[in-house]
């Protein structure tokens, strides 16, 4: 199985373990030609709830063992779309660079492990991932992405350099609830969520117009509502993203933005 072959059954796939089934290694040879991007399939109990409707409880919430579970299965949701996402930019843009397709399938192997991560989190708590409704939330900026470097915009550097503050937070609460596991869990993410900016950012400065600055270049590919206002949280964690690379000028115009939640109002 090339690597086009795995990302079209991971689309199509109906059960979680073959979801999560690893990737195959890139091979550039095996990587040529135009593929078709098949319809979404979900397993049972994970099927997209369409409108607004899943709504995430605040890391506040982690105290509450049952709020806690919301969280997890959430998260656990957000990774299953973004290893879902990786496998469709792999058959949705199959010109881009080699570089980049291997980042994107070395990126998607490591999103089916964090969803793998809290699955087990969810289980840990009595629970199983499906009893709760799922958003698709990711999935709906499908529509707005017709370039890899769009997609990396979206993806690499709004939702996973969000993510570098909202997993942040959420670390700080489970420790403060005493749910040292889910921390390490959550650190872990946050770990791998830096080298996911890294990788992001070192894409944008390969595909971006030579004439455009890097801050120019991201806000002109995102379409609204999504850009800077939905790549950070109410804390910003300035040191992740040093560490992921991002200059001095993107880090100072993103921390100088405010921070907008879903539906557009401020986040507090």
């Amino acid at each position: 199985m090339n690597v086009s072959e795995f990302a079209e059954s991971l689309l199509r796939a109906e059960t979680l373990d073959a979801k999560l089934r690893p990737p195959p290694p890139f091979r550039e040879s095996d990587e040529n030609g135009s593929e078709t991007v098949p319809t979404l399939s979900r397993p049972p109990g994970l099927a997209i709830t369409v409108g607004g409707s899943v709504r995430v409880p605040a890391a506040t919430g982690w105290h509450d063992v049952a709020q806690r579970v919301r969280i997890l299965h959430a998260a656990a949701n957000h990774e299953l779309q973004a290893a879902e996402l990786f496998a469709w930019a792999l058959l949705a843009f199959p010109d881009a660079p080699d570089g980049v397709r291997r980042g994107w399938l070395r990126i998607l192997g490591d999103e089916q492990r964090h969803c793998a991560m809290y699955v087990a989190r969810i289980e840990a708590h009595g629970a199983r991932f499906g009893d709760l409704p799922v958003s698709g939330h990711f999935w709906s900026k499908v529509k707005d992405i017709a370039t890899p470097l769009q997609f990396t915009c979206v993806m690499g550097l709004t939702f996973e350099n969000a993510n570098l503050d909202f997993t942040g937070d959420y670390v700080t609460a489970a420790r403060a609830a005493g749910d040292e596991d889910s921390a390490r869990t959550l650190l872990a993410v946050h770990d791998d969520e830096i080298h996911h900016v890294r990788f992001a950012w070192e894409a944008l400065l390969r595909l971006k117009q030579p004439e455009q600055s890097p801050w120019e270049a991201y806000c002109s590919n995102v379409a609204p509502p999504h850009g800077p206002a939905r790549a950070r949280g109410i804390v910003f964690d300035r040191e992740s993203r040093v560490f992921a690379g991002l200059d001095d000028d993107f880090i100072a115009r993103l921390e100088a933005t405010s921070p907008e939640a879903p539906g557009g109002a401020t986040r507090r």
